[in-house]
């Protein structure tokens, strides 16, 4: 029988750097074809891991080291979510993948909005890994924002983490509203298309880079809450 220790140990040993895990009665309010139900019906859990970007090449402020170190950090997610479900297939246990990026199944393109299968930053909340900040990034105690998520859907029961009751945005702090190019925050949610429009750009070879991270850059939690 599988216990939630032995998945975190490993998820650890694989290179996840925080787990969390909630109970799927949490998911409730998720929106209709973006429950984890929606992805595997037998979906009793949701386990969910964080990877640590690592600070300064996040914050050198080249366009190039930001992108490289982002989609790796999201192959590094992938491995480490296929490699565990592998582990629990061989001891019975049913576990589904979520991808830590691409690709999307929903896309509106009048309003350029994207939606994964399942949300991660939620998931993570519910799991108790973070909350969310007024950037609508998740927000954790020691990594900051500077964590990648990945989460996997298994069919048991195991035991679940407390959710995070704290806020970590400080009540007057607008730094990311004040500071996004395109006004894309309002404190609670992003205009997806505003942000699209500044978020990547290409180079003059052709390539496609992150443009834009200043909600996360300059954010005051960016490596860590501070009280």
């Amino acid at each position: 029988m599988i216990d939630s220790n032995e998945i975190k140990k490993f998820l650890y040993d694989l290179g996840a750097e925080i787990c969390g895990i909630a109970p799927i009665e949490r998911f409730k309010n998720a929106p209709d074809g973006f429950h984890p139900k929606d992805i595997f019906p037998e979906c009793k859990s949701v386990v969910v891991f964080a990877k640590r970007a690592p600070s300064a090449s996040m914050l050198s402020g080249n366009r190039v080291v930001y992108t490289q170190v982002t989609i790796s950090i999201f192959k590094e997610l992938d491995r480490i979510c296929v490699n565990t479900c592998c582990y629990l297939d061989k001891l019975h246990v049913g576990a589904v993948m979520i991808p830590a990026d691409n690709p999307y199944e929903y896309w509106d393109n009048e309003k350029k909005q994207g939606k994964g299968i399942l949300s991660l930053k939620h998931a993570g909340e519910l799991a108790g890994i973070g909350v969310m900040g007024k950037n609508t990034l998740l927000v954790n105690e020691d990594l900051g924002n500077m964590m990648y998520l990945g989460a996997l859907l298994i069919d048991k029961v195991v035991d679940y983490d407390p959710m995070i009751t704290e806020n970590y945005c400080y009540d007057k702090c607008k730094v990311c509203i004040e500071n996004c190019p395109k006004k894309a925050l309002n404190g609670v949610t992003v205009d997806q298309s505003l942000c699209r429009s500044n978020i990547a750009a290409q180079s003059a070879k052709g390539d496609w880079l992150y443009n834009c991270n200043k909600c996360r850059t300059l954010c005051p939690n960016v490596l860590g809450h501070k009280k």
